[in-house]
């Protein structure tokens, strides 16, 4: 089993926590599947733990991906690393998967010179935001990362920590006027559920010098139509960009 290759133009694809279509996802084999793909940018999600750590994984709950209980956010760090996740049948235990964290991700995105696109799980504290910023900047990477986010609290602090630093507000839903005179107002660029975008719309946020990432494309011709609509990145499971001059497929 592959990626699935599709004619992307200028589009910039990005992997869906790692590539996890493949790979258990938010893990480093996920990670390391992109970073030796075509990607430009590797996603991930970052959540805050009962003793001030931070830790990768999607859910606020453990069930899903480890069929145990508890909250992260009501867990320590040393815990949450013992527990081993599900493979990617969602039911057996895999000892060698675990829950990353940060700097692990980032050594990744660094090796393979890819984006870090960090998504901020939860409404955070000012002082978890600010450790999330020192730690991307410490290892050197905050001009090649992308911070996204659905709380609009998470999204204007970083603008007020980081003027000029490339941030996608998230938003789930219809799309209208407000939405971009919103982005405009912060300068943050959107990214949205695909299944609301339409090519007039992109058009629009272009005009207004704001770019459209969208999620989660999985099926190739909606990617291939995206990307002839001009949207800027395509966040996908599963999808990659085909090499110039190649047929998709």
């Amino acid at each position: 089993m592959d990626t699935v290759r599709i004619s992307a133009g200028k589009t910039k694809m990005i992997a869906h926590r790692g590539v996890s279509g493949l790979e258990k996802e938010n893990t480093i084999p996920a990670f390391v599947a992109a970073g030796n793909r075509s990607y430009w940018g590797i996603e991930t999600d970052v959540h805050r733990t009962a003793d001030g750590k931070l830790i990768l994984i999607h859910d606020g709950d453990l069930k899903r991906l480890t069929g145990g209980d508890g909250r992260v956010e009501e867990t320590d760090f040393d815990t949450l690393r013992s527990i081993s996740l599900l493979g990617t049948d969602g039911v057996t235990p895999q000892f060698c998967l675990r829950m990353p964290s940060p700097e692990e991700y980032l050594d990744i995105c660094k090796k393979y010179d890819k984006h870090c696109v960090m998504e901020l799980k939860e409404t955070m504290p000012r002082e978890t935001i600010r450790q999330i910023v020192d730690t991307v900047a410490g290892q050197g990477m905050l001009e090649q990362t992308v911070f996204i986010g659905f709380q609009f609290e998470n999204m204007t602090a970083l603008r007020e920590m980081l003027p000029d630093q490339a941030l996608q507000f998230l938003f789930r839903g219809e799309l209208g006027e407000e939405l971009i005179r919103k982005a405009e107002a912060y300068r943050f660029d959107l990214d949205v559920d695909h299944h609301w975008l339409t090519e007039a719309w992109i058009r629009q946020c272009h005009e207004h010098g704001i770019k459209v990432n969208c999620w989660t494309v999985n099926d190739p011709e909606k990617g291939e139509m995206l990307a002839t609509w001009g949207v800027d990145y395509i966040t996908s499971n599963i999808l990659e960009a085909a090499p110039a001059g190649s047929a998709s497929g």
